[in-house]
């Protein structure tokens, strides 16, 4: 028991430390994510004010508040408070004999730096997009990822706008694709955490970017603007599930795009009843799971 509670509690203070000296700039520059959020969010902020998509559209558009304090709650507050929890799953599974090496598929350490960032890249979004699918498809889940859909107008912060759950669901199955990699993490896997951001910032800003022939690889804004469409076509519970990469819709026959005008209504049937607030959102999917289950 001691070797659990010492594992979350240098877990825990570890992430307390790691983002207090990113705050200072006492990391690389290239691994602060702090700032690095802030800075990507910026230039794609000005890019909305400069070459808005929906004209009509505030600059501080409805929610652009409390989208900013998504951001930094689930990429830096609920991240420290969780960590210590993933810390112990570790331990627990090495101590029964699960490594992450168990269900190595590939081992990239091999592998040239761009094999390895591209592969570590496509494998995760892979993982990433399979959840998102399951977040539509089952009403338990549903009820946690309804927080992000709950966005009435589009904007670069409404990326990061999500129920706390989703972290911890998230989080093990990425575990998981890095497991299938052999355990291995590519030193600069901060390119494709930033490149993760940047694209994830762009498909939700007010503006209209399609890529042009690499929109059948990248996702992208007006893809992505009618996987929060109000209304979905008939049979199905949701489309355009990519994250970085759109050529899953494509493969797997996901993906609607069937005009690029932007002004298509948001959200879901019976949002007009959803919270409107952070505490009342981040508990919906809670008492609702139960209430449903009574």
């Amino acid at each position: 028991m001691e070797k659990y509670v010492e594992a979350f509690e240098s877990s825990f203070i570890g992430a307390i430390q790691w983002t207090w000296k990113s705050i200072v700039f006492e990391v690389p520059w290239y691994t602060n994510y702090f700032w690095g959020l802030i800075a990507i969010s910026l230039v794609v902020w000005s890019m909305e004010i400069r070459f808005p998509w929906r004209k009509n559209q505030a600059i501080f558009r409805k929610d652009f508040w409390l989208d900013a304090f998504y951001m930094f709650f689930n990429f830096f507050v609920f991240a420290v408070v969780i960590s210590g929890f993933y810390k112990l799953l570790e331990v627990f599974f090495s101590d029964i004999g699960i490594t992450a090496r168990s269900l190595a598929l590939i081992d990239l350490s091999t592998m040239p730096i761009w094999i390895q960032l591209v592969l570590f890249f496509v494998v995760l979004d892979f993982v990433q997009w399979f959840t998102h699918i399951l977040l539509h498809k089952y009403p338990v889940l549903w009820n946690f990822h309804k927080v992000h859909h709950s966005v009435k107008e589009m904007g670069f912060a409404a990326h990061l706008r999500y129920h706390w759950m989703e972290n911890v669901l998230y989080k093990p199955l990425k575990v998981f694709g890095v497991m299938l990699l052999g355990g291995f993490e590519p030193e600069q896997a901060y390119i494709v955490h930033f490149a993760a951001i940047t694209i994830g910032h762009l498909n939700h800003a007010n503006i209209k970017l399609t890529w042009g022939p690499l929109k059948y690889v990248f996702n992208n804004p007006v893809m992505h603007l009618y996987h929060h469409a109000y209304s979905l076509p008939e049979g199905t519970y949701g489309v355009n599930f990519g994250i970085s990469l759109s050529l899953w819709d494509y493969i797997f026959q996901t993906h609607y795009i069937p005009e690029d005008s932007g002004t298509i209504p948001l959200g879901f049937p019976g949002d007009e009843q959803f919270p409107k607030d952070f505490l009342h959102q981040n508990s919906y999917g809670i008492w609702k799971s139960k209430k449903n289950q009574a």
